[in-house]
């Protein structure tokens, strides 16, 4: 077994970047939520255990340098798979009354603090990181039944690049490694289903959502 007290390095960095790609590079694998552990164990992936212990409060990022074999020119990298995030949709209560609209956001607000879920506003959009298991957050939001909001779960990986580095750390508490943020471009694309102009957006409104709509109400009832 291994012991790791300390990260060397990221491999974004250039010094880092340059040393890895000339040597044989081993990946520990890990899901978000084991990245936010300081103490934990693992194997890598040709089997050899390692035991992590670093200092309270510190966490691991993608792409950290744990162990180094100058020797060798043999290194272990962290990589670390972020989870889906479910996106909440409130663009088609711009289209209600104001009244209307404020109510259904207050209520949205108070069933996410209601379950302690963590949750980002951007624009029309609201990022609320998992939790629980989708099949739980589907639940609660479907219980709900609020009328004009749809949403999505999105993978974390393709949803990084569009946020600005503190957005991604709320998410993501900093597991996602250095941002390279994409919310400064100035080009623009519309969407050529719903018509909006957005900064590259990282979904599409209408991709693979799970939605609620006062159509559906009359559907099922």
């Amino acid at each position: 077994m291994i012991l790791i007290e300390r990260v060397l390095g990221n491999a974004n960095e250039p010094e880092w970047a340059a040393r890895l790609a000339a040597g044989t590079v081993e990946a520990l694998a890990l899901d978000h939520w084991e990245a936010q552990k300081n103490r934990f164990r693992k194997h890598t992936a040709s089997g050899v255990e390692v035991a992590v212990s670093l200092d309270r409060g510190a966490f691991l990022r993608d792409g950290d340098v744990l162990l180094w074999d100058a020797a060798a020119a043999r290194g272990v990298v962290a990589r670390i798979s972020l989870r889906d995030v479910m996106i909440i949709h409130l663009d088609h209560l711009a289209g209600q009354p104001p009244e209307y609209a404020m109510r259904t956001c207050v209520e949205l607000g108070h069933a996410l603090g209601n379950q302690h879920w963590p949750a980002l506003v951007k624009d029309t959009r609201v990022f609320v990181p998992p939790t629980v298991d989708h099949k739980v957050m589907a639940s609660v939001m479907n219980t709900h039944r609020f009328e004009g909001i749809r949403y999505e779960f999105v993978p974390g990986d393709d949803i990084v690049p569009y946020l600005a580095p503190h957005e991604s750390r709320r998410l993501f508490g900093g597991a996602e490694g250095p941002v390279h943020t994409h919310t400064q471009d100035r080009y623009v694309a519309v969407d050529p289903d719903t018509g909006r102009v957005h900064g590259r957006a990282p979904v599409r409104a209408s991709a693979h959502h799970h939605a609620h709509s006062p159509t559906d109400a009359d559907a099922g009832s």
